[in-house]
């Protein structure tokens, strides 16, 4: 089943989750060719940036849902992408997020993350959500426990190996 392309646009204090954009492949290819995108299996080339960045959008056309570019409220400069991912090889729907080098260490992926996951509960209307993460990604593992997601076992993906699963608090456990 299809769905219209229809991605909606979400704020928080410093931030825009927003639809990719053809101004965005800098940002993203940048991210894409460098050692940062080692966790989501790259470095890729400038071609298999534009067609990661155009399934980023075609997910929200299959699935009805997706990630979304995490663009700086004032200057629109993209700073990563997140949002609920769920590729067919997956166990379940997920939170995912990837930062850009500009955004590191600011709290941009939990901001982002945090609106995503509000989106899935409140909109989508989703009872469980996880998180996925490679061992060893120290950063991405912080956040999904700051996120209050506890460890719920791991699977292998053919491409990118073993994935831990986080799972995130249910709707009502944060309420």
């Amino acid at each position: 089943m299809t769905h219209p392309v229809l991605i909606p646009t979400l704020e928080t204090d410093r931030l825009v989750l927003r639809a990719p954009a053809a101004t965005d492949l800098d940002a993203y290819a940048a991210f894409c060719q460098s050692d940062r995108s080692a966790g989501v299996g790259g470095p890729f080339t400038l071609d298999d940036s534009f067609h990661k960045l155009s399934a980023i959008i075609g997910q929200w056309s299959l699935r009805g849902f997706g990630r979304w570019m995490v663009a700086d409220k004032q200057s629109n400069e993209p700073l990563g992408i997140v949002g609920p991912f769920y590729p067919i090889t997956w166990p379940e729907p997920e939170i995912a997020w990837t930062v850009f080098a500009a955004a590191e260490g600011r709290g941009i992926a939990h901001e982002a993350a945090l609106a995503a996951r509000a989106y899935v509960y409140d909109t989508l209307g989703w009872d469980t959500v996880i998180s996925c993460t490679t061992p060893g990604n120290d950063r991405s593992v912080a956040l999904a426990r700051r996120m209050g997601a506890q460890r719920d076992g791991s699977f292998h993906h053919a491409d990118y190996g073993e994935l831990l699963i986080w799972r995130h608090p249910s709707p009502e456990a944060l309420a």
